[in-house]
């Protein structure tokens, strides 16, 4: 059964479904830092991979000197290689848990507690995107005594001090995706995250090979001046460095807010203002689809489009590539998974456990049109923001979108 303990959800009966009573409702919108729809105001913080002033220069160094080791999916361990010998509680903290982003890496975090027996209780709380009760949310987890926390936090330093004190009262607390600011080790246990400059690396290297080394190309980023698409803009231009002929137009991001409907606004402006656009770079696939909708609309060909994986991105290529013959698209993943990571660096904690697994993680690239090994995925039964890339099984994804 599913009980209310104050501000948290709690699960009992590791065998019963864990989809029950999802907070929030379902919104079209980005989740995490992808993934994630987050208001302008906040969005310098929330998104921040390391923390710097909204419009500050962006150093990868410098992300990557406040986290911790930088390595690949093929160094992740599965759980029972941290899940120790004593009984624990773990919890997530969702600083908004409203969007199907959320509604999925929730799904994955409590499919990867069941395969520790010795999580006997798995605890979850949406701060509803409003920062006092998140941090409500942890100071009553903190007092409950529950040993293990995984926490995304959106408002980010705003979310310092609450969990600053739960990692001095002892708590294996780890943030993913959203930095909170401080330091991974002193503040907290560990930061977990994508790499984003490698992210951005990995659809530069592609669009490059796919335009034969010259075209205009636009980057679609999200919120202003937000540090995730100023990240990957990095990693953007330092590949299209040995490209002189292919041109960033613009420079830098085009903001969209991660919105469909935004995109398709600021794309179709872009084609009216740009005669040539030869590709799309966006770190949003669920949003891409406005943008595609925009090309469509002017009766313009489609484009290769570089972004990250997502059902509706997938479909649209699949029903349009036939008419548009220079259409290509590639994702990496949109790494949902990456709760797994930081659930598994907590549980190791809580359990005396080494955890060798890197902290910052490489992102496969997951489809790619031009690689048969790698062709793109679209499922008209699911909802248009499923996520393939999810290491959730099909009836478990199928599952989160049934409630």
């Amino acid at each position: 059964m599913t009980r209310r303990l104050g501000k948290v959800t709690q699960k009992k009966g590791r065998e019963r479904s864990m989809m029950d009573e999802i907070a929030g409702g379902r919104t079209t919108g980005r989740a995490g830092a992808i993934g994630l729809r987050l208001r302008s105001s906040v969005a310098a913080a929330v998104l921040a991979l390391g923390l710097a002033p909204t419009g500050a220069a962006w150093s990868q160094d410098k992300m990557m000197a406040t986290v911790g080791r930088v390595g690949n999916v093929d160094e992740l361990v599965t759980m029972d290689k941290v899940c120790g010998t004593k009984p624990i509680r773990v919890a997530l903290v969702d600083g908004f848990g409203g969007n199907s982003w959320r509604r999925i890496t929730r799904a994955e975090y409590e499919d990867e507690a069941k395969k520790c027996p010795n999580i006997k209780e798995v605890l979850y709380a949406d701060g509803q995107n409003n920062p006092q009760k998140t941090i409500s949310d942890i100071q009553s987890l903190v007092a409950q005594g529950v040993e293990a926390i995984v926490v995304f936090p959106d408002a980010g330093p705003a979310m310092l001090p609450a969990i600053r004190a739960a990692h001095k009262a002892g708590v294996a607390i780890v943030a993913y995706t959203a930095s909170p600011g401080g330091k991974p080790g002193v503040d907290y246990l560990d930061f977990v995250a994508p790499n984003t400059p490698s992210d951005g690396s990995t659809w530069a290297k592609w669009v490059a090979k796919t335009l034969n080394g010259q075209g205009k190309v636009v980057f679609l980023g999200g919120t202003p001046g937000n540090l995730q698409s100023q990240a990957e803009l990095e990693g953007i231009k330092k590949v299209f460095a040995d490209f002189p002929k292919i041109e960033l137009l613009g420079g830098g991001p085009v903001d969209t807010n991660w919105d469909p409907a935004e995109t398709q606004k600021v794309v179709s402006g872009l084609l009216t203002r740009y005669p040539q656009i030869d590709a799309i770079i966006s770190d949003y696939g669920g949003g891409s689809v406005g943008g595609i909708r925009a090309f469509i609309n002017a009766k313009h060909p489609l484009v290769p489009w570089a972004a990250n994986d997502a059902n509706e991105f997938a479909c649209l290529w699949q029903e349009n590539k036939a008419a548009n013959p220079n259409y290509q698209m590639m994702t990496v993943s949109s790494r949902t998974w990456l709760v797994r990571v930081a659930l598994r660096k907590a549980v190791a904690k809580a359990e005396g456990v080494d955890d060798p697994e890197p902290s910052i993680v490489n992102q496969p690239i997951v489809e790619d049109s031009t690689d048969p090994k790698l062709p793109p995925k679209c499922d008209s039964s699911l909802p248009p923001d499923a996520i393939f890339s999810s290491q959730l099984p099909p009836d478990k994804l199928k599952a989160v979108f049934a409630q």
